[in-house]
Formats: C-alpha cells, structure tokens, sequence
C-alpha cells in the first residue's frame, strides 16, 4: 500500500532523512521508534506532503505521491494525527469533527460516519458543544484521531498518540487503535512508549541519525539487540 524508496530529506543545511525505506501494507500496522531527533516526524511529513523529499520515491497504492499537496494526498487516503494533535482550541468539538468530514458529499454519510467515531470514543459525544480548548490532553487527543477518521483514511499516521496522557486514557486510546486496524486501516505509528507499540504493532522500524537501522517483528523488541537502538 505504502512505499518508501530510498527517501532522502532535508531542512536547509540539514539533513534530516538519509535512504529512508520501508513499506506499509493494506491493515497492518507498522511501528516507527527512535530517540527524539531521529528522524520519525519528517518520515511522517515526507509522506503527508508537509515536507518534499529531496531524493527518493513515496508511493500509494502503486502511484507516486511525491510533489502533491497535503490536500490532494489526504483526498487519497492519507491522514496525519499530528504531534500536539492540532486542534482548533475555540471550535467546539462537533465543529472539529466536521473540519474533519471534508470529503463527504452527502450528509447521511457523515452521520453514519460521526456514529461510528462515537462509538470509538464515546466521550466525545458527551462533549459536542465543548470548546476543544476546553478538553483534557486525553480528550483532546481522542478528537485529533476521530477527526482524521472521519475522512475515512485507508492509511493513518500516527505521531506520539501517548505523549502527555494519563495511563487509564492510553489504554482507551491502545483499544480504539485496534479497533481501527481491525476495520482494514492500515497504521504507521511513531510512538515513544515501547510497550504500546509493541502491543499494538505486527513489525516495527528503528530510526537513528534520519536513516533506519533496524526493523522486524515486533517480537524482537523484546530482545536486547534490537533495545540498545532506542538508546541516545
């Protein structure tokens, strides 16, 4: 579904990225580690179109994406939850749910849709006419990913959806991100808890320095070899 050729990247003077590959295919999720600095956001960039590679191949489902903007490359079926989650603080969340709902022609579907976003995160539905501001870390990162599900994404990038959240959210969080797999979604998740991604990942890909240096079944992060990638 996903590919990634050799997918060099820049900022200035600086490079950020240096031969990056891996693929992601049709409901998997893969896992995206590192340290901060390694290089796991502007993978996530390079794919959402927010940064254009400066060398390399980006394709979905078998077409080029390089060079589209971030609108056309979501119309494909790409969604980003950004780190900081990025939602509007003074909209209520029923108007950042429907900022979400782009792509929708006819209102039936977005009902339908915003229906099974509530059953993911039925808090949600409690607190339509809330501020998002207004929201706890939690919350408000529970309404970062409904709202990119409600352009009914065939991949999801996923940037630190743990970071700055009580464990008893995380756990709602792990359940709704299976839930989502199990619906055919495929997940590139960059994520700084190891046991999260572990749990919730079927491979993984270790970036350290803009290129990855390890990558396999998630059941090998369990072995040391692979841990001592994750350390500064």
């Amino acid at each position: 579904m996903l590919e990634l050729n050799d997918v060099h990247a820049r900022y200035g003077a600086i490079t950020a990225l240096r031969g990056v590959s891996l693929t992601v295919s049709q409901g998997e999720l893969v896992a995206l580690l590192g340290v901060n600095g390694a290089g796991k956001s502007t993978t996530l960039g390079s794919i959402a179109g927010v940064l254009r590679p400066s060398q390399g191949r980006i394709s979905f489902e078998g077409a080029s994406i390089l060079g589209k903007s971030p609108e056309q490359i979501a119309r494909l079926g790409i969604s980003l939850v950004p780190e900081g989650r990025d939602i509007f603080p003074s909209l209520t969340v029923e108007e950042n749910l429907r900022l979400g709902a782009f792509t929708h022609r006819e209102k039936s579907e977005y009902r339908r849709n915003l229906d099974e976003v509530h059953d993911l995160f039925p808090v949600l539905k409690e607190r339509l006419q809330q501020p998002g501001g207004t929201l706890s870390g939690g919350e408000q990162q529970q309404l970062a990913i409904a709202r990119v599900l409600l352009a009914r994404p065939k991949l999801l990038l996923m940037d630190e959806p743990t970071e700055g959240i009580q464990p008893n959210v995380i756990l709602q969080i792990e359940g709704a991100i299976q839930r989502i797999k199990e619906r055919g979604i495929a997940v590139l998740l960059v994520e700084q808890y190891l046991e999260f991604a572990w749990r919730l990942a079927g491979s993984y890909a270790i970036m350290r320095k803009g290129a990855i240096v390890s990558s396999g079944a998630t059941a090998d992060l369990r072995h040391d070899a692979v841990r001592q990638h994750l350390t500064v």
